[in-house]
């Protein structure tokens, strides 16, 4: 059985996303994107050049402007437009360990989280906290009870 150029494409985007999903990495996305483009000029019946050239074309570009949003989301607010997003979320802290620091699950990866610098009250309980703010790779958190010091 032989399978035509467009469905090949299509495979591979597939495989992309799965990827991504697999390791959260938004780039895989983009690319993913490129192997579309490339499977809808396959479709079109063009060669095998155009559709290459289409495919890198669309993942360059794609990622290049993921690049320069991200970019610029970080130099005008001091975070990643995906950080803002997590304000405000509720997650589960299994454990405290000394130093007032915790792995959590959140988005399918392991996370470092810390009370947020607000938080006075020790100690530490597991539970349910909710992300204040994103410090680098870090989590801030606030219990998701405490909802009278505001997300910042």
């Amino acid at each position: 059985m032989a399978w035509s150029t467009y469905t090949l494409w299509a495979i591979a985007a597939g495989v992309a996303v799965a990827l991504e999903l697999l390791t959260g990495t938004f780039y895989l996305l983009m690319l993913a994107l490129g192997l579309v483009a490339g499977a809808l000029v396959a479709l079109a019946g063009a060669g095998m050049t155009a559709q290459m050239l289409v495919a890198a074309a669309v993942a360059i570009l794609a990622v290049g402007l993921c690049h320069t949003l991200r970019r610029r989301s970080r130099a005008g607010r001091g975070a990643t437009a995906l950080g803002l997003l997590d304000v405000g979320e509720v997650i589960q802290v299994d454990d405290w360990r000394s130093g007032d620091e915790a792995l959590v699950r959140y988005r399918g990866a392991t996370w470092r989280a810390q009370p947020h610098p607000g938080h006075k009250v020790r100690p530490l309980q597991p539970g349910a906290w909710r992300v204040a703010a994103l410090q680098g790779n870090t989590l801030l958190l606030q219990p998701a009870t405490d909802r009278s010091a505001p997300l910042a």
